[in-house]
C-alpha cells in the first residue's frame, strides 16, 4: 500500500477527525471544546497528516513570545512506523522557526521509547522530569526541550 502523506494546517472541519484521533491514541484525551479552543486562542498552531480520505496524525503546539509547548502528538496505531510522527515534528519546527519561536518544550511518558527516540533525533533533550504527571496509568513524565538560541 502506497498511500501519500500530506501534512496541512488543521481547520476547524478536522475538530471531529482529530477528536477521534485523540480517543483513539490517549488514555485521557482532550475534550471536543477543548480541541475547538485551538482556534479561538491565540498562539496555537496545529498540524494534521492525512491521505485522501481521512486525518491518520496530528500535532500541537502554543506558542508565547519565543517559548512554545508542544501540546499534543498522535498518531493512529494503524498508521505508526511509517514516519508520520516525524513528518508532522520535522514541519512543525519549520513552522514554529518561521514564527520565530526559539525554544520549544513538551512532557512525553518516561516508557515511549518510541517518542523519545523521535524528540531526540529532531534534537530535543531531556531536562527533567515530572512525578506521576500522567492518568491511567499513572506514569512520570521526561521534560525535554528543543533550543536554538
Amino acid at each position: 500500500m502506497n498511500t501519500e502523506i500530506m501534512i496541512t494546517e488543521m481547520t476547524e472541519e478536522d475538530c471531529a477527525a482529530v477528536w477521534e484521533l485523540q480517543k483513539t491514541c490517549f488514555s485521557t484525551p482532550w475534550s471536543m471544546e477543548s480541541i475547538r479552543e485551538m482556534f479561538t486562542t491565540e498562539g496555537y498552531l496545529s498540524l494534521t497528516a492525512r491521505t485522501d480520505d481521512s486525518i491518520v496524525g496530528y500535532i500541537g503546539i502554543k506558542a508565547v513570545l519565543d517559548e512554545a509547548d508542544i501540546t499534543n502528538v498522535a498518531v493512529h496505531p494503524q498508521w505508526r512506523r511509517r514516519g508520520i510522527g516525524q513528518m508532522l515534528l520535522t514541519d512543525l519546527l519549520g513552522k514554529a522557526a518561521g514564527r520565530n519561536v526559539k525554544r520549544i518544550f513538551l512532557e512525553v511518558r518516561v516508557s515511549n521509547e518510541a517518542a523519545l527516540a523521535l524528540y531526540s533525533q529532531a534534537g530535543f533533550q531531556i531536562i527533567d522530569k515530572r512525578k506521576n504527571y500522567y492518568e491511567k496509568p499513572k506514569e512520570d513524565a521526561c521534560i525535554m526541550v528543543w533550543d536554538k538560541l
